[in-house]
């Protein structure tokens, strides 16, 4: 990549779903882009449109093992491990590794170079959670020996070890615990249930609801935490960590009956048993991020849907 007098940003994970967008906007943005991605979960196709521009490199690479760059690095946003369910309990050891070893290394590789890391952390940080709305304070209720922990766990160690490195080396970091988040480019095969249900509308197929459908969650728009991402890094003098979702709170019941509506799908519902741990609420108290970063969701749950549906309907080739 040509030195352009650009900020240099790195963002690992780059090729999947959140990491692709962000990194079409820190483009838009000015500035220099490394992607470093194993591909484990994210896909070449999220980036090709983006190869051929000067200010964009893409590395293969895993960040189990460190990472070296030539050159000043500004900016990294650390989102590399896998997000769902269905792809972090596929090898549960690994998701370990790469949150925890994945997190040491970008954390040294921030302290070689002086740059400002972001942790990309999650909202099942809080596990089941007792307290609702979730705040930034509430410390969790989480199984640690349950078939979910490889996320969760390997989730607060990382959290753990940002602090753990501003407190001892001064590193510059930043903690972001981000919410359910849903658009163009999740996998349809990903056990999200955005996904899950447009996916099962759009080809016919039963929607399936685990438990009675009763349970909720908060849907963010893909552009709403992009925005969120990008304030939270310009942000000076806020460590966090600092939620980022949409409050709108919705039963999985209330989402199956949208997606039909807006697909015009004849599904059926069908009921399953609900999976291990699974919460049963999940919604942001988002008080700090409006009062730190002036930051909140604006697109609504249906436009987000429709956008997100013209989506799987041209990667599916539905009709």
């Amino acid at each position: 990549m040509q030195k352009s007098g650009k900020k240099v940003a790195v963002v690992t994970g780059g090729a999947g779903f959140v990491g692709s967008h962000l990194c079409e906007r820190l483009l838009t943005d000015g500035f220099r882009v490394v992607c470093i991605d194993n591909f484990y979960t994210g896909k070449q196709e999220h980036i090709a449109h983006v190869l051929s521009n000067p200010d964009f490199e893409s590395i293969e690479a895993d960040v189990e093992y460190p990472v070296s760059l030539d050159g000043d690095v500004d900016y990294i946003y650390h989102l590399a491990c896998p997000a769902s369910p269905v792809a972090y309990q596929r090898d549960p050891v690994k998701t370990v590794r790469t949150n925890v070893l994945g997190m040491i290394n970008m954390l040294e590789f921030a302290r070689t170079k002086g740059a400002r890391i972001l942790q990309a952390s999650t909202s099942e940080i809080y596990g089941d959670p007792l307290e609702h709305p979730q705040t930034e304070n509430y410390r969790g209720h989480v199984n640690t020996l349950g078939p979910r922990a490889c996320y969760d766990e390997g989730k607060r160690c990382a959290e753990t070890l940002c602090m753990d490195y501003h407190r001892q080396y001064g590193v510059d970091v930043k903690i972001v615990r981000i919410f359910n988040t849903y658009g163009p480019r999740m996998a349809p095969n990903d056990g999200r249930v955005v996904s899950n249900f447009i996916v099962s509308a759009l080809t016919g197929e039963d929607i399936v609801v685990y438990g009675d459908g009763t349970q909720t969650r908060s849907f963010q728009y893909i552009d709403d935490l992009i925005n969120g991402l990008t304030s939270m890094m310009q942000k000076e003098d806020f460590v966090g960590p600092v939620n980022l979702g949409n409050p709108g709170e919705f039963t999985m019941n209330e989402l199956a009956h949208r997606v039909l509506s807006l697909t015009g799908s004849k599904s059926k519902i069908v009921f399953r048993p609900l999976p291990e741990d699974d919460p049963k609420k999940r919604q942001p108290d988002i008080s700090l991020a409006k009062e730190k970063l002036g930051w909140k969701p604006t697109i609504g749950l249906d436009d987000g849907l429709v956008k997100t549906i013209a989506y799987f309907k041209k990667t599916l080739e539905v009709r």
